[in-house]
């Protein structure tokens, strides 16, 4: 059964805004992805990562094999 995803409103500088949508692009991500590619990387390394957060799925279009699912 798929968890429900949280949603939030962000307000952030338009300047940062295009940046970080320019990086999630160079990424192959979303803008959405990237921030939360990012928050879950400030967390792990600040050691408040969660032990039971879920997986991203990985930059780029899905495999066949994540068809499946």
């Amino acid at each position: 059964m798929a968890v429900e995803r949280k949603k939030i409103l962000l307000r952030m500088d338009p300047v940062v805004h295009d940046a970080l949508a320019r990086w999630a692009a160079d990424d192959l991500r979303s803008t959405n992805a990237q921030i939360e590619y990012l928050l879950r990387r400030a967390l792990a390394d600040a050691g408040r990562l969660p032990s039971g957060v879920g997986r991203m799925r990985r930059p780029g279009r899905p495999s066949k094999e994540d068809d499946d699912e």
